[in-house]
């Protein structure tokens, strides 16, 4: 039944021509007078109380309080493609953070190898690069508060209550920044019981864990809460030289809050949340055969040659390789009720300082040595202020919000002369000496000094960007079925971006020329010869960051970028317990910079996203069962591809641009088979593809597939008995599988496919966990044993090139083997 439908129409034919939030204000005063009577309906609209027997077993099967759309609601009423993952999800899988559960939400995935620089894909919307100069189209954002994506983007699991995954554009409620997707994690805030809590965790190579709560009432109107968790392990790589343990745990961090219910309503939370990691960085496995030294392996390296990765030894000689991070982020949130609707202001501050340093030629041979290094300084402050209220027949939320980053780094490249040598002779049309090499003939000839000296060039980059924005979004309860939602959020992007490239840092390679060019023993031509090898014409004299416009000082842009985008969404109840949406939405990204090219810079990225789907729970059957099919075009996507100028300079991975577009089904499915059994599945198709791309070396890839799998899901079973030794035991079992990568033209210098005789990436992946665990009621400890990729399966995640082309020397990655371990907790 429509009742009052002409002062709606006059309400949203206003918002037609004032914005969504004004006509949000202007609805609420002409609709007031009629919450009453809608309440009063019987037998009708989505309010009508449901039977508390079907809501619980709703709510155990995923149907929980969230806030994707900055709103209090159950997720079966969000009409937003989204998967929750909750903290006993988490507990199941023993995951630390967010890359450990790769393939169990469909559609997502995390690179976790290295934590200062994660790599986030989600509906085949990837970033990976780790410049300052460029942003992510997923969104990080922990308790509303943007995290960015380099230092501070993959931190550990910290007393988290859930994790919401939104799927497709959420710029009008998230901002610029989550063109595609946001992943929004949701911390426990200080309560009213007193709570001591414990959980320690020790597996094989050498996993100990420790998380510890205490929430501690103050009086009736403050609460402080203080959780700490502590990470370790010995690492499941050896080098085979060394004996140094890689991918190994060193992380540790608290948060402490402070909740304070003020008088008038108020309630103001603050926080603190510290962390600091200290490992080593993440090993380089060489995999071409190397001949007895000093010989350098084939070049250019053959795949038919290539070593298998899980066998070949591993030999790293990087110079204090290592990763750190030191993380402190400060959150003040106030809330406050008005008459006409709730004030929610919060304010957050984040530091953190980053380095690392890796090896990345998979040798231990100073005529193949190479290592980079990424050094970070981040500094960010945000404001936003929320305004929301709601009625019968609509629902609004107003806001306006403020965000400043101060960021700098440090890019280093790292070579000794002897591998400079042998870029030399494998590079050069001409030999420069009897054996190839410059250095090494010349010690060879009795000049002294001139091998194993470092050299390093290093790319300064400081960024500063100012976003402003503000934003509506009106949800119009047309009828007690029908509700349409619009929205629509302006933004406005500064930035100021430089460069500085110095002249490269060879403090023995000069002390040593200068005593040759004394001694007569070499001109002062030959002496600028050796000085730089490698330079290029037009160049400042280093074999990479050679621009000479950022030599002297640093070179200083500023741009300016402005957006609107809206969201249009219908959703219509079937019956109060089926919901159907189609939805239309903007995503946008701000234009950037790219760090190693000096003067360069990109145009903003959009997308539009068509979606339609379902959300449905069957209290019958215990049923929970939502789908959604979508298409969505974008355009200037920013991603990292490794680059090469073809003038025998190091390729560096860069920021390129493309046009793509994908069409995919997503599903998820919930349970409760009986009173002890619960199963879960969800799974994703989608296939993603060039609109128009042109790699750097020339190949058009328009047409062609981007590189994610057609096909990815995840499928687990929950059986819990009771009355065993006076508790519950529970026992959870998942699948993950995530399908074979679709190569194009340009997958094999990106090193994401390749088939050789030892080995093949891209291949189809599958994860099996699963853990067994036992609590009671009556006694305040619990149990469990777990394992993680029970059936050991492992896959090599990618072939890296950046030394290929240069000095023969491309190296692999692989995944974790099975882990294992014993967990006790307690309640005190």
């Amino acid at each position: 039944m429509i009742i009052r439908k002409r002062p709606l129409v006059a309400c949203l034919r206003y918002a037609l021509l004032q914005g969504a939030a004004a006509s949000s204000l202007c609805c609420g005063s002409a609709l007031a007078t009629d919450a009453a009577e809608s309440a009063a309906q019987a037998g009708t609209g989505v309010d009508q109380a449901a039977d508390p027997t079907d809501t619980a077993s709703a709510q155990q099967l995923g149907n929980i309080t969230v806030t994707a759309q900055s709103r209090t609601q159950e997720v079966q009423d969000v009409p937003i493609p989204m998967q929750i993952v909750t903290a006993k999800q988490v507990e199941s899988l023993a995951a630390t953070d967010l890359s450990k559960m790769n393939g169990y939400i469909p559609g997502l995935v995390v690179s976790g190898e290295q934590p200062t620089q994660p790599g986030y894909t989600l509906r085949g919307i990837s970033i990976s690069d780790f410049g300052i100069g460029t942003d992510s189209p997923i969104g990080i954002y922990e308790d509303d508060v943007y995290t960015g994506k380099t230092g501070g983007a993959l931190l550990m699991f910290n007393d988290m209550q859930r994790i919401e995954v939104l799927k497709g554009p959420q710029g009008t409620l998230f901002g610029r920044n989550s063109a595609g997707g946001a992943i929004s994690v949701v911390t426990n805030e200080p309560g009213n019981t007193w709570q001591e809590q414990a959980l320690v965790r020790v597996g094989n190579y050498g996993t100990n864990y420790l998380d510890a709560l205490l929430n501690a009432p103050i009086n009736q109107d403050m609460a402080f809460r203080l959780s700490f968790v502590d990470n370790r392990s010995d690492g499941w790589l050896r080098d085979s030289a060394t004996g140094q343990q890689y991918d190994k745990n060193n992380d540790w961090g608290f948060r402490a809050q402070f909740r304070w219910n003020a008088p008038g309503d108020t309630t103001v939370r603050v926080a603190w949340e510290h962390e600091k990691l200290n490992q080593p960085a993440r090993p380089a496995i060489g995999i071409v055969p190397l001949p007895p030294a000093p010989g350098t392996p084939t070049f250019p390296p053959d795949p038919a040659t290539y070593l298998d990765p899980f066998k070949a030894p591993v030999l790293n000689d990087v110079v204090d390789g290592r990763e750190t991070r030191k993380f402190d982020g400060v959150t003040l949130r106030v809330e406050h009720p008005f008459a006409f609707g709730d004030l929610t202001s919060i304010t957050a501050y984040r530091h953190f300082t980053t380095l690392n340093r890796e090896d990345n030629d998979g040798t231990n041979r100073r005529n193949l040595y190479f290592d980079d290094a990424n050094i970070e300084q981040n500094t960010s402050w945000s404001q936003e202020f929320k305004l929301s209220g709601k009625n019968a027949l609509v629902d609004w939320v107003a806001g306006a919000s403020y965000y400043y980053d101060n960021a700098h780094q440090e890019s280093q490249l790292n070579l000794l002369t002897d591998s400079i040598d042998t870029v030399i002779k494998n590079l050069s049309p001409t030999p420069v000496s009897p054996d190839g090499t410059l250095y090494s003939y010349l010690t060879s000839q009795g000049a002294p000094g001139l091998l194993g000296d470092p050299w390093r060039e290093s790319m300064f980059n400081h960024n500063i960007s100012k976003a402003y924005a503000a934003y509506g979004d009106v949800i119009w309860h047309l009828t007690d079925k029908l509700n349409l939602t619009t929205g629509i959020r302006f933004t406005r992007d500064d930035r100021e971006f430089s460069w500085y490239n110095p002249v490269r840092t060879a403090t023995e390679l000069d002390a040593a020329l200068a005593e040759l060019l004394a001694l007569g023993y070499i001109t002062p031509d030959q002496a600028q010869v050796l000085k730089s090898p490698l330079a290029q014409p037009g160049t400042n004299g280093n074999i990479e960051f050679g621009t000479p416009a950022s030599t002297a000082k640093p070179l200083v842009v500023s741009n300016s970028w402005s957006d609107t985008s809206p969201r249009v969404v219908l959703d219509y109840k079937l019956t109060p317990d089926v919901m159907l949406y189609g939805s239309v939405t903007k995503g946008y990204e701000a234009g950037g910079y790219n760090f190693a090219l000096p003067g360069s810079h990109y145009e903003p990225e959009t997308v539009r996203n068509y979606e339609a789907g379902i959300k449905s729970y069957f209290p019958d059957y215990h049923l929970l069962l939502n789908a959604s099919i979508y298409y969505y075009k974008y355009s200037n996507l920013q991603s990292l591809s490794l680059v090469s100028n073809g003038n025998g300079n190091l390729p560096l991975y860069l920021v390129t641009v493309s046009d793509q577009e994908a069409k995919g089904l997503e599903a998820e499915a919930h349970w409760q088979a009986t009173d002890s059994l619960r199963l879960n599945f969800a799974g994703a198709y989608i296939d993603a593809s060039y609109k128009h791309y042109v790699a750097s070396d020339g190949k058009d890839l328009s047409g062609q597939p981007t590189g994610e799998p057609l096909f990815s899901a995840t499928a687990g079973m929950d059986y819990l008995w009771h009355d065993v030794f006076n508790g519950d035991l529970d026992f959870v079992l998942q699948h993950a599988y995530r399908g074979k990568t679709r190569c194009n033209t340009d997958s094999r210098v990106q090193g994401g496919c390749l088939v050789t005789p030892a080995f093949a990436v891209g291949e189809a992946q599958n994860r099996t966990d699963l853990r067994l665990g036992w609590s009671s009621s009556g006694v305040p400890w619990s149990v469990a044993v777990f394992v993680n990729n029970v059936f050991d399966k492992r896959y090599v995640t990618g072939v890296n090139n950046i030394t290929a082309t240069v000095l023969g020397t491309p190296f692999a990655n692989i995944t974790p083997p099975r882990m294992w371990g014993v967990e006790l907790g307690v309640k005190f």
